[in-house]
């Protein structure tokens, strides 16, 4: 029953059927971030650093750092192998150990790493607020139609009636479905911001490790 009537909420014989379909259109866009950015972040992007930089420090401790570079190469779609790639490459072509010229290396790396793991995910809270926002706008729109049917002389009792429930039915149907886009897309725009602040968390302690045990051994 409710689902009925809530379906009927998006006919354009319904009072505020405008604002439900501007509030449809934000949660399209936003479910297509969320599966966007879930997909770069949780997969395309995230790596086990523990156990990868593990590798990483056994084969550079060992002098192969030509084998390091061939392991970072092959993940290196992911963000940590992909600075990692960066850092150790210079390591290989320096035959003097520069340090400056290894660090601006990885600084490179990170700088163009990090933009792309943080792309985006700002709209999701965007998108979440003007959801909100519009639902309530659709909510004053339909207070809006109730009272001016409740005033008016020149509408009948009936008629008071009948357009007293539909605005009413426009004020809550815009409001709850703000909220339904709203809350799910809050959620998930905390954890993809989570998971990216991991992976740059990530990034900067191995790095410094990296650096320190590259300059050690050379």
């Amino acid at each position: 029953m409710f689902l009925a009537q809530f379906g009927n909420a998006f006919k354009t014989s319904s009072e505020g059927y405008v604002f439900m379909w501007i509030i449809a259109l934000f949660g399209a866009v936003a479910l297509a971030i969320i599966i966007e950015r879930f997909y770069f972040i949780l997969v395309r992007s995230n790596v086990n650093a523990d156990k990868f930089m593990a590798e990483i420090r056994k084969l550079v401790a060992g002098g192969n750092i030509e084998r390091a570079i061939e392991l970072c190469e092959k993940g290196k779609q992911k963000a940590l192998p992909f600075v990692v790639l960066r850092g150790l490459k210079r390591a290989n072509e320096s035959e003097q150990l520069d340090f400056r010229a290894i660090q601006n290396a990885v600084d490179e790396g990170t700088l163009e790493v990090i933009p792309k793991l943080k792309e985006r995910t700002s709209y999701l809270a965007m998108l979440a607020n003007v959801a909100t926002l519009t639902g309530l706008m659709g909510t004053i729109y339909g207070l809006i139609i109730s009272f001016a049917a409740v005033g008016s002389d020149a509408v009948s009792e009936e008629d008071k009636s009948r357009l007293l429930a539909q605005g009413i039915a426009a004020a809550m149907n815009t409001t709850i479905f703000g909220l339904m886009v709203a809350i799910p897309t809050l959620m998930a725009y905390t954890y993809i911001s989570n998971r990216t602040n991991k992976i740059i968390d990530e990034l900067d302690e191995h790095l410094v490790k990296l650096i320190n045990l590259i300059t050690g051994n050379r």
